[in-house]
C-alpha cells in the first residue's frame, strides 16, 4: 500500500505531524504507532486523570523492557563497579510522553534557541520560534504578544489560593528568601517561583494525540491511524528510503511512502537509523550491518535534565485538596551564577503528591533539575540486529562537572529553603530520596501496593518519634539528610548515586550545518546523505533546551510541518 507519508511514531511529534500532513487532503498519510490508542471519548481513565503519576507508573503504556544507564564510573573512583541499569519509563501509548508524562508546558530560553543557531540550526532563533509555541497552545489564563489562543493544547495554572498548603508554604519561602512571583513563567523568562503551566483544561489532561488527532481529524479520509503496529525496518533502494516493515498482530506487512518519518523519540528514532544501515561507520561494521550513508552522530550525544530530590514528610493539613488533582502547583527558577552559564540555567518542581498511594499523598519533594546542562556524552547504540531488542541506553549524567557541582549547590539551597519557617510549619523528617527500584516497585497500580502503603502511612501518621522510625528505616536508602548537610563527600556520592534525568531524553539525531561531522539532519529534519527519510522529534534538538521537553517538541514538529507544506 502506498502513502505520500509515513509517520513511524505517533507520540508528541508524530500527533502534530499527522494533523497538519493529512489537513491537505492529497497527502495520504499513515501513522504506525507501537502501542495502543487512545480513541476520543474512550481515554484510558489514568491518562485523562489530571493527576499524572497513575499513567506513568503503569506499564501498559510503557516500553517495559527499556533499561538504561544514568552515570559512568566516577573519575575519583576508577575502581568502582559500574552503577547498574535502571528501568526508563518511555511512553508506548498513542500521544507517546505527553500521554503519560507531568504534563508541565515550558518552553525553554530565548538563549537555548540562540544557542541551537549557533550550533548550526539556522532559522530556530526565538523570534522564529516564538510563533510556532503560540500555535500549538491555547491559553486560557493569558492574551497577549507570549500566548497564543487558538492552539490545539490547552494550557492553564492553578491559582494561588487553590495551592496546597505545602505548595503555599513553598511560595511564601521564596518570597522570604528574595525571590520574584512570576505569574506566567512562559512570559519573561526571568528567574522567579511561578503557578506551574500546564496542558491540562478542566481537571483533565489534553495531550498531543487528544488535541491533534480528535474526532474530527480521524474523520479524513486521507489519514489512517495504525496502533499496535510496530515498525521492524526502513525500506532502501539504493539512499532512497521508499517505505517501511511493520509487525501488525504478529504479521509483517510493507508499506510504501514518497517519504518516511521518524518521530520515535531520541532512543529509538536512532536504533531505527543505526538499524538501516545510517550512523558510525565503527559501530555499524561491528553490528555486521550494511553501511547506507555514515552519519557519526547517530545516536551521539544523548542528554537529560540531571536531577536530584529532597523529600519531606508532609503534615494533615497541608497535602492535596479538593480544588485540584494536579500535584506540581509551583515551580521556581534560578540561575546558579556559574561563570559562563546563562541564566535561569536550574529549575525546581515542589512536588505536592509524590505518588498515587497513600504513602505518597504523605511526601513532599523538591525536585531539583538542571535546565541548562553541560553533560553530553551519553549515547545509545544497539544491542543487536534483532528489531526486537532494546538499545543500549547511556545517559551519563554528569560528565561535566559543572552539572555535579550545581546539583551539590541546588541541594543545599533546597535544604535551606526547606528548613526556613513556612515549610517547617507543613512538614517534618527531611530526607534526600533516590528513585530506586524499590520505590519504582512499590509504584506499581496494584491492590497489594495499595494495601502495604494504606497500612504504612497509618504508622507515618502516628507519634514523631514512630514516624521518623519509619522513614529512618523504611524510607531513606543509604543517606541521612545531616549526613549530606554536613559532609560534602557524602552529598556527592549521594547525587552521584540517585541523580537521574526527568524523562527528557534528547539531541540523538541533531540539526546542524551540513559541514558539521556530527550533525544527522538539516534544518528541516532530513536524514544526510539519503533521500526520502527525516526525522522529527527531540532527538534533532542541538542541545536539550532549558524546559521539559513536550512543548519544544511540539513548536519543533509545527514548524517542520510548515516546512514539509511549503516544499511539497
Amino acid at each position: 500500500m502506498a502513502y505520500d507519508y509515513i509517520i513511524v511514531g505517533g507520540g508528541s511529534a508524530g500527533s502534530v505531524l499527522a494533523n497538519r500532513l493529512s489537513a491537505r487532503s492529497a497527502n495520504k498519510v499513515l501513522v504506525c504507532e507501537a502501542g495502543q490508542d487512545t480513541p476520543p471519548g474512550q481515554e484510558p481513565p489514568e491518562i485523562k486523570d489530571s493527576y499524572s503519576g497513575t499513567a506513568y507508573f503503569d506499564p501498559r503504556f510503557h516500553w517495559t523492557e527499556l533499561k538504561v544507564h544514568t552515570q559512568i564510573v566516577s573519575h575519583n573512583n576508577p575502581h568502582e563497579s559500574r552503577p547498574p541499569l535502571r528501568k526508563y519509563e518511555q511512553a508506548r501509548v498513542l500521544g507517546g510522553g505527553s500521554s503519560i508524562n507531568g504534563q508541565m508546558a515550558n518552553r525553554g530560553a530565548p538563549t537555548d534557541y540562540a544557542e541551537w543557531v549557533a550550533r548550526g540550526a539556522e532559522g530556530w532563533q526565538w523570534d522564529k520560534v516564538l510563533p510556532y509555541f503560540k500555535k500549538v497552545e491555547r491559553d486560557l489564563d493569558f492574551s497577549n504578544e507570549w500566548h497564543g489562543k487558538d492552539g490545539r493544547i490547552p494550557v492553564r495554572r492553578i491559582p494561588v489560593d487553590h495551592w496546597t498548603k505545602h505548595a503555599q508554604a513553598v511560595g511564601e519561602a521564596c518570597k522570604l528568601a528574595g525571590m520574584k512571583f512570576l505569574p506566567d513563567q512562559n512570559g519573561e523568562f526571568v528567574d522567579g517561583y511561578f503557578p506551574v503551566t500546564h496542558s491540562n483544561a478542566e481537571e483533565a489532561r489534553v495531550s498531543a494525540a487528544m488535541g491533534y488527532l480528535d474526532s474530527e481529524t480521524r474523520k479524513r479520509p486521507n489519514l489512517t491511524i495504525s496502533t499496535r503496529t510496530q515498525v521492524k525496518s526502513l525500506l532502501f533502494e539504493g539512499t532512497q528510503c521508499v517505505g517501511v516493515t511493520a509487525v501488525i498482530d504478529g504479521k509483517e506487512q510493507e508499506f510504501r511512502a514518497r517519504e518516511v518519518i521518524l518521530s520515535s523519540g531520541a532512543i529509538h528514532s536512532p536504533a531505527h537509523l543505526l538499524r538501516a544501515g545510517i550512523g558510525p561507520v565503527g559501530h555499524l561494521r561491528e553490528m555486521g550491518i550494511p553501511v547506507v550513508s555514515v552519519l557519526e552522530g547517530v545516536g551521539q550525544r544523548l542528554m537529560d535534565h540531571p536531577s536530584i530530590s529532597l523529600s519531606s514528610f508532609i503534615r494533615r493539613g497541608a497535602r492535596m485538596n479538593e480544588h485540584t488533582r494536579r500535584h506540581i502547583h509551583v515551580g521556581i527558577r534560578y540561575s546558579s551564577d556559574m561563570p559562563g552559564i546563562p541564566k535561569g540555567d536550574m529549575f525546581v518542581a515542589v512536588v505536592s503528591k509524590s505518588a498515587w498511594h497513600a504513602v505518597g499523598e504523605q511526601i513532599a519533594s523538591l525536585l531539583t533539575f538542571i535546565n541548562r546542562t553541560y553533560s553530553e556524552t551519553g549515547q545509545v547504540k544497539l544491542a543487536s540486529t534483532d528489531w526486537r531488542s532494546e538499545p543500549v541506553v547511556e545517559f551519563n549524567l554528569l560528565s561535566d562537572k559543572r552539572d555535579l557541582d550545581r546539583l551539590m549547590s541546588g541541594f543545599k539551597k533546597m535544604a535551606a529553603l526547606q528548613l526556613s519557617a513556612p515549610l517547617k510549619a507543613v512538614t517534618d523528617n527531611p530526607f534526600p530520596a533516590s528513585y530506586s527500584d524499590r520505590v519504582r516497585k512499590i509504584g506499581v497500580v496494584n491492590n497489594k501496593n495499595k494495601f502495604i502503603t494504606s497500612v504504612v502511612a497509618k504508622f507515618l501518621d502516628g507519634p514523631a518519634a514512630l514516624r521518623k522510625y519509619m522513614i529512618d528505616n523504611f524510607v531513606i536508602e543509604g543517606f541521612t539528610f545531616e549526613q549530606v548537610m554536613t559532609d560534602d563527600e557524602a552529598l556527592e556520592a549521594f547525587i552521584r548515586k540517585a541523580a537521574i534525568g526527568v524523562w527528557h531524553a534528547s539531541c540523538t539525531c541533531r540539526m546542524g550545518r551540513p559541514d558539521d561531522p556530527m550533525s544527522v539532519v538539516d534544518t528541516q529534519g532530513r536524514v544526510k546523505g539519503v533521500q526520502g527519510l527525516r526525522v522529527v522529534d527531540a532527538s534533532i534538538f542541538p542541545i536539550v533546551p532549558c524546559a521539559n521537553t513536550n512543548f519544544p517538541t511540539l513548536m519543533t514538529a509545527e514548524k517542520i510541518s510548515d516546512a514539509i507544506l511549503l516544499s511539497s
